[in-house]
């Protein structure tokens, strides 16, 4: 794990895009397409302001969310939402969105269509991830009703999980998935998650799923 630490929120912003940016671009040089995974919440809204606005072959880039809630696009609650709003317009409008929400009851009814969309897309090239302060990071949340499944190695790309603190059901990419990103960014701002992820390093996977991914993470922080 690697812990970078910043002066204040903007200038990770900032330096945090610019290595996402360039991870891209070097993906592209070398070949036909990249995979950029990204959470959804309030916290990376402005990397996803500045990633929008760059010169990139975004028409080559598959756009991935790290999970979603089982909530239509035109709630307030929908990553799919905010991801449209701060990143997918100016010039990374052109960039490739792969759903992983489909009009359903469940997300079990349509796990099988979203999940050939996931796999059409991976590896993921680029992945960044939040982190709860109970140490969650996708949805994979402490408590989950099938967590330890979501976190085993043969688990499959894309899951639905349950769970108290999650409020709605979630569909979530797996511990595999996230392992197996070229490159992996972990945004965390404040003491309490500084504090969270110490905790973190020193529990089970079970109680701090966000250690699935942190051997090969680069930690940006500021206040």
């Amino acid at each position: 794990m690697t812990f970078l630490e910043y002066p204040d929120r903007e200038m990770l912003m900032m330096a945090l895009a610019d290595a996402i940016a360039s991870e891209l671009r070097q993906a592209l040089d070398l070949g036909d397409r990249a995979t950029l995974s990204v959470p959804g919440g309030t916290t990376p809204g402005p990397v996803f302001d500045i990633l929008s606005a760059l010169d990139l072959d975004w028409d080559r880039v598959f756009v991935l969310l790290n999970d979603e809630r089982w909530v239509p696009e035109d709630s307030p609650r929908s990553n799919t939402r905010l991801l449209r709003e701060r990143l997918l317009r100016n010039r990374a409008a052109a960039a490739r969105l792969v759903p992983l929400y489909a009009p359903a009851d469940t997300p079990e009814a349509v796990m099988a269509e979203l999940t050939r969309g996931v796999e059409a897309a991976l590896p993921i090239t680029v992945l960044l991830l939040g982190m709860g302060a109970d140490m969650h990071t996708a949805s994979l949340f402490p408590g989950a009703d099938h967590l330890a499944e979501a976190l085993a190695d043969d688990a499959p790309p894309l899951m639905a999980l349950r769970a108290e603190a999650a409020g709605e059901p979630r569909i979530t990419l797996t511990a595999p998935v996230l392992r197996d990103a070229m490159h992996c960014h972990i945004l965390i701002t404040g003491g309490e998650k500084r504090d969270a992820l110490e905790r973190a390093e020193t529990l089970p996977e079970l109680q701090a799923p966000v250690r699935c991914v942190l051997k090969n993470a680069t930690i940006h922080w500021a206040p």
